[in-house]
C-alpha cells in the first residue's frame, strides 16, 4: 500500500512525500507522486502514530479494576484519537488486586488485540508518599521491596516497563537500581522528595519524572524540590499531563521549553473518560466526577483533582494553539519521545523506513482523518 498527502512528517520537517506500507512496516519513502497511490490524503498532516505511556482506562474500563473485554475495547478505540501504542496504567491497591490486574493486561497482549498495541505497563504506586499521594487510595500504599516487585513481573512476564515510585521511601536506592538495571523505566512521582533526593535517585538508574508539576515538591528559587531536578537534569524525561487543568497554559510552555527532546505528553485519563459531565464513577474505592472542564475530580469526602479526560490528539491541539508549543516539539511529545523514553525509537516514532508503520492522519482541526497501527487501517 502506498499513501501519499503534500504535508509528511519527515525528518521534523512537512514536505510532499509518499509512504509506502508492507507487512506492517514502512518499506519505503519516495518523493511525492512518483508511484501510483492507494490513498492520497491531499494536503492532511501525515504524522508518526501517537503514544500515550499514563492512562488508566475509558469508558468504564480501569486497569487495576480488570475486565478483559473493557481492556480489548479500549484498545480498539484509542486509534480514534490517533493513539497506536498504549501503557495500561495501574493505581494503588492491595498486593492481590495489583498481581490479577497486570497478569491480565499481559494475557490481553498475548491475543494481539485490535487496535492500538500494549507496549507494556505502567505500575503507579503502591510505592509512592503519603503526602503526595494525590488520588491513590492510601491505605495501600506501601514500602517498596525488590522481592514483592519481582512478584509483579512474574504475574506478568516482565510487562511493566514503567514504575512511578517516591525515592525517599527506596532505602538505598535498591528498586531503583534493581529496575534500571531490568530494563524498567523508573520515574519519580508521587513524592515529597527534596531536589538532592531526586537527583541521587537519577545518578542510581531513575530516567523520569511522573505528571510533572502534579504529585512532587514544588520548585522554588531556595528550595528547588523535585520539579526543579526535573527542570534541572536536561538528559532525562518527563511526563505533562497536557490538558489545560492540570497545569496551567503558562505552566505548559515552561515544561517543553525546558524539556525540549525529553517532554512527554500523557493523558493520565481515567475510566470515566467517554462519559458526559457529571458522571460519577467508583475509582479504588472514591467516588469521582467529571467536571464541565474535562478533569476528574474525587468527590468523596476532599475535593481532589484525580486525572483527566483528555485525549491525545486534543492535548497535542491544545499545546500548539493554546500553550505556543512550537509544533514539532508538540508532536515529538505524543510520538518520539515516548518511544525513546521506553527505548523502543530504534523502530517506533517516525515516517522511516524499516519502521513500524504506526501513522496518523491529522484534520486541520487536529481531528484524526485516520490512523495505521502496524500497517493495519483502523478507522
Amino acid at each position: 500500500m502506498i499513501i501519499q498527502s503534500t504535508r509528511v512528517y519527515i525528518a521534523s520537517a512537512l514536505m510532499p512525500a509518499q509512504l509506502e506500507i508492507e507487512d506492517g512496516k514502512i518499506k519505503a519513502v519516495y518523493a511525492y507522486g512518483e508511484k501510483a497511490v492507494d490513498e492520497d490524503y491531499g494536503d492532511l498532516r501525515i504524522v508518526p502514530g501517537f503514544y500515550d505511556v499514563h492512562t488508566h482506562g475509558y469508558h468504564g474500563y480501569d486497569t487495576t479494576a480488570g475486565g478483559k473485554d473493557g481492556l480489548r475495547r479500549w484498545l480498539k478505540d484509542l486509534p480514534l484519537e490517533g493513539v497506536c501504542g498504549v501503557c495500561p496504567t495501574t493505581l494503588t491497591q492491595s498486593h492481590d488486586t495489583l498481581k490479577k490486574a497486570v497478569s491480565e493486561v499481559a494475557e490481553v497482549k498475548k491475543e494481539d488485540p485490535e487496535g492500538a498495541e500494549i507496549l507494556g505497563i505502567h505500575f503507579e504506586g503502591p510505592y509512592l508518599d503519603v503526602k503526595y499521594k494525590g488520588a491513590q487510595p492510601e491505605e495501600y500504599i506501601v514500602k517498596g521491596t525488590v522481592e514483592e516487585f519481582k512478584e509483579y513481573q512474574e504475574a506478568c512476564g516482565d510487562l511493566i516497563k514503567i514504575i512511578t515510585m517516591a525515592p525517599e521511601h527506596d532505602d538505598n536506592f535498591e528498586l531503583t537500581r534493581y529496575c534500571a538495571q531490568t530494563g524498567v523505566c523508573v520515574s519519580i512521582g508521587h513524592t515529597d522528595a527534596n531536589y538532592e533526593t531526586a537527583v541521587l535517585a537519577l545518578a542510581n538508574g531513575a530516567r523520569g519524572f511522573t505528571h510533572t508539576y502534579n504529585g512532587m515538591t514544588a520548585l522554588g528559587h531556595r528550595e528547588n524540590g523535585v520539579v526543579g531536578a526535573a527542570f534541572r537534569s536536561h538528559d532525562t524525561f518527563a511526563e505533562c499531563i497536557c490538558d489545560g487543568n492540570h497545569s496551567t497554559l503558562a505552566a505548559l510552555n515552561i515544561f517543553f521549553r525546558e524539556k525540549q527532546g525529553y517532554g512527554v505528553m500523557v493523558t493520565d485519563s481515567l475510566m470515566c473518560k467517554g462519559y458526559p459531565v457529571g458522571t460519577v464513577f467508583d475509582f479504588g474505592g472514591q467516588d469521582v466526577e467529571i467536571y464541565p472542564d474535562g478533569s476528574a475530580h474525587i468527590t468523596t469526602g476532599r475535593k481532589q483533582l484525580a486525572g483527566s479526560t483528555l485525549k491525545v490528539n486534543e492535548g497535542l491541539k491544545i499545546l500548539v494553539e493554546k500553550a505556543l508549543v512550537p509544533f514539532e516539539v508538540a508532536l515529538d511529545a505524543v510520538s518520539l519521545n515516548p518511544m525513546r523514553y521506553l527505548k523502543m525509537d530504534d523502530h517506533k516514532g517516525r515516517l522511516r523506513a524499516g519502521y513500524d508503520a504506526d501513522i496518523v492522519v491529522l484534520n486541520d482541526d487536529y481531528s484524526v482523518k485516520q490512523t495505521y497501527c502496524l500497517g493495519k487501517k483502523q478507522l
